[in-house]
Formats: structure tokens, C-alpha cells, sequence
């Protein structure tokens, strides 16, 4: 009799950690990050990248880098998104020793701007090379900041989709609907850098703390991994009796949700319900129907948890996904939305010189210079605009013979005698 020994795990992989970085790039990244990185987060890392060593240096984020510092001297990208790509493609090792070793990156940056519009896309994909899960957060500019930003934005949320396995986006012009005639500026930025720290919290949240109906980390990449795709994260939070109805009807006013809209087009919906000790069957039905009515076509993915740090709270976190993943369906080509990235410097993206309204003249050549340049050609390339006049060959004009004294035929002033070419001066080839 064979008795089996069971061979208990290492204690490494019996309390599994992962580690979230959460990168912020250009001026709204960094500070959305610096917002971030004031709360407590076990196992989150916290970086600042830009191109503008004053603001980089207000910073109260531990790891930071000046990006481009070599070429630009600290000056910042002046608003032009190739800078800010040329400037993080420089210092391409140092931001790839930030990636290294974390297995979920946010990257967060604000569009429309230089730093964060062009080097966002370049950090995300080097983070893909050091093995991560990628989640882009792409905040994009108000109305009223101008349609030449809003172009730029929408060409950088491109190409941080086509860099990343999930974009999150932010549309400031959204907050609108949170704030009143009396809102500070401050307190707006705020509600958005708000928005940014539930997502992370909620990501932290499913992977730190394992649920009785546990979401691991290859749930999370299923949902997001390889789809290049925009994503919808919300967290809401409600106390009470009525909690359930009302953590749905936070989730439903979220901008990001937009009504439940963004659920109603997803095809992956990760949902992870938290509570304390007293979290009921009856509350976890209840949420769980509200999510199916709405997605109905979406596959989706629940985790339960009990936290005795959320007594008399109940708390949800929404990951939605639309599109297919690679192989399911194309993701989106960042060629085909805007020239490419690959230029100089100088030449300001989504940024063409308008057309002169002086025309200058051709060059007048002579008819010499001409002939000159057709010698010189070999005579390749020869217009037909310079054709040869054709001339009457001094030919002798030979006797009608017997016909000589005859009456010519002539019809309506015209001797028909006479070859019909000739009569009209066609010219023969």
C-alpha cells in the first residue's frame, strides 16, 4: 500500500504578491500620480516621467526622470508630441529599469499636450517588453481648449491603444456633469485624479486580496490582455440598508460608464464585489442580475471577496473591454489614423504647413536652353508640347499627262483633282 504525501506549497508562492507600478507621464500624468501616490498601496510603486525638470522637481514622487535631458535640458517638449516620443525613445533603459519586474504597469498621461501624447505610447510598449500588463489611462482636454488639441489627443489615444492591452479614457469634458457653477478648478482636476485612484485601487484591490469566488491575475489579462481595445474602469462605494441599489446607481452615473453604455458594448466585463462580514447572498444576486441585463453579450468574469476592513460598506469595481483580442478581430492601426511618428523633430504632429498662397512661376527657358536640355537628356522626357512643323518637301510636280488639257472637276469652288491632305493642309506623319 502506496500511501501519498502531500508536499505543502513554498511560502513564496502560498502568499503571491504582484506588483503594480503606476507610471505617470507629462504634466497631468505626473500630477494624477503625485495624487495617487499620497494613499497607502501594498505592493504599488509610483513613478513621474517629464520632459520639464521645474514641474518634474515639485514632484513628491519617489522615483522620477527627466526625460530627454540630454537634448532638451530640461525644457520641456513645448507642446509637440514627437519631442516627447523622441525624448522617452532616449531614455528608453531607464524607463525599461522602472518596468522591470512589475506584472501590472498603469501608464497614465494627459493628451493633447507634448510629453505625455508622445511618450505615453513608448512607455507602454516598453513595458509589454519587460512582461506586463498594460493598462493605458489617456485623460483628454476640455472643449474649450481647442480643436487643434482635441486632433492631437484623439491621434495620441490612438496610438496608445495600438501600444497597450487596455486604454482607460478620461474625457475631462465629462466632469461638466459632477460640478457645479461654483467648482473650483482645483477641486475639478481633482474629481478626475479621484477617478484614476479608485481604477487603481479597485486593480489592487482583486489582485491583493484574494475573495472567497477569487478573480486572480489571469482573469484580469483575459479580459484585457492583447485586445488594443479602449476599457471602461468605475469603482463605486455605498453603506446602508439600500447599498446594493445605490453602489449600482453610483456605478450607472459614472462617467465612464455613461449610463450603461460602455457595458452595453463590452465583450469582456471583469466584476468584483467586495464587502465586509455582513455581505448578503441576496446583495450579490442583486448586482449580479443589474450586470447581466446590461451585458448581455459580454462574457463575463465575478469575484466576491469579504473584507473585514469594509463592514457596513459594499464596494464594486467595473472592467469593461470592448472589441475583440488579437486573432478575434483587428486591432486598431495607428497608421491609418495619422501620419507617422517616425520624423524629425521639427516637424510638429498632426501639424501641416498650410498651403502659400503665392504660386511661384515656372522657369521661362528659350527655345535654345530648351534643345539644350533634350541634348543633354538623351532626349528622354521629351514633351509633346514641342512638336515639329510639319513643311511641303520640294517635290517635282509631275505633268497630268493626258489629262493636261482636260477641265479640272470642281465642286463648290474646290478641284477635286487635287489630294484631299493637301486641300485641307493636314499634316502627315
Amino acid at each position: 500500500m502506496n500511501d501519498s504525501i502531500a508536499t505543502p506549497l513554498p511560502a513564496e508562492a502560498a502568499q503571491k504578491t504582484f506588483s503594480i507600478k503606476v507610471i505617470g507621464i507629462g504634466g497631468a500624468g505626473c500630477n494624477a500620480v503625485g495624487h495617487l501616490a499620497q494613499e497607502s498601496f501594498t505592493g504599488v510603486s509610483f513613478a513621474a516621467l517629464n520632459t520639464d525638470a521645474a514641474a518634474l522637481g515639485q514632484s513628491r514622487v519617489e522615483t522620477r526622470l527627466n526625460l530627454g535631458a540630454r537634448s532638451m535640458r530640461g525644457m520641456g517638449a513645448g507642446g509637440e508630441p514627437l519631442r516627447g516620443k523622441f525624448a522617452a525613445e532616449e531614455d528608453a533603459e531607464a524607463i525599461r529599469e522602472i518596468c522591470r519586474g512589475a506584472d501590472v504597469v498603469f501608464v497614465v498621461a494627459g493628451m493633447g499636450g507634448g510629453t505625455g501624447t508622445g511618450g505615453a505610447p513608448v512607455v507602454a510598449t516598453i513595458a509589454k517588453e519587460c512582461g506586463a500588463l498594460v493598462l493605458g489611462v489617456a485623460i483628454l482636454p476640455f472643449d474649450f481648449e481647442g480643436g487643434r488639441r482635441l486632433s492631437k489627443a484623439k491621434f495620441g489615444l490612438e496610438e496608445l491603444k495600438g501600444a497597450a492591452d487596455g486604454v482607460i479614457c478620461l474625457p475631462n469634458q465629462k466632469v461638466f456633469k459632477l460640478i457645479d457653477d461654483k467648482t473650483t478648478l482645483l477641486e475639478t482636476l481633482r474629481i478626475t485624479n479621484d477617478f484614476i485612484a479608485q481604477g487603481v485601487r479597485g486593480i489592487w484591490r482583486l489582485l491583493a486580496k484574494p475573495g472567497q469566488i477569487n478573480v486572480d491575475f489571469a482573469d484580469l489579462c483575459g479580459v484585457l490582455q492583447e485586445r488594443h481595445t479602449e476599457s471602461a474602469l468605475a469603482t463605486a462605494e455605498a453603506r446602508g440598508e439600500n447599498r446594493s441599489r445605490e453602489v449600482m446607481e453610483k456605478l450607472m452615473a459614472h462617467p465612464l460608464v455613461e449610463g450603461g453604455q460602455s457595458l452595453n458594448d463590452a465583450t469582456g466585463v471583469l466584476v468584483c464585489i467586495a464587502g465586509g462580514a455582513d455581505l448578503s447572498m441576496s446583495e450579490t444576486t442583486r448586482i449580479m442580475e443589474q450586470v447581466n441585463r446590461l451585458c448581455e453579450h459580454a462574457h463575463i468574469i465575478m469575484g466576491v471577496s469579504v473584507d473585514h476592513e469594509l463592514t457596513d460598506r459594499l464596494c464594486v469595481t467595473l472592467l469593461a473591454t470592448k472589441g475583440a483580442a488579437t486573432g478575434q478581430g483587428t486591432p486598431p492601426s495607428p497608421s491609418s489614423a495619422a501620419p507617422d511618428l517616425a520624423t524629425t523633430p521639427e516637424e510638429p504632429m498632426l501639424s501641416p504647413r498650410a498651403t502659400p498662397r503665392f504660386v511661384a512661376p515656372a522657369p521661362s527657358l528659350t527655345p535654345e536652353k530648351t534643345e539644350q536640355l533634350f541634348t543633354q537628356q538623351g532626349g528622354r522626357g521629351r514633351k509633346s508640347s514641342s512638336r515639329m512643323k510639319q513643311a511641303q518637301l520640294p517635290l517635282e510636280i509631275l505633268s497630268k499627262g493626258r489629262f493636261e488639257k482636260s477641265e479640272p472637276t470642281l465642286h463648290q469652288g474646290q478641284d477635286l483633282d487635287v489630294p484631299t491632305y493637301i486641300r485641307r493642309g493636314v499634316a502627315l506623319n
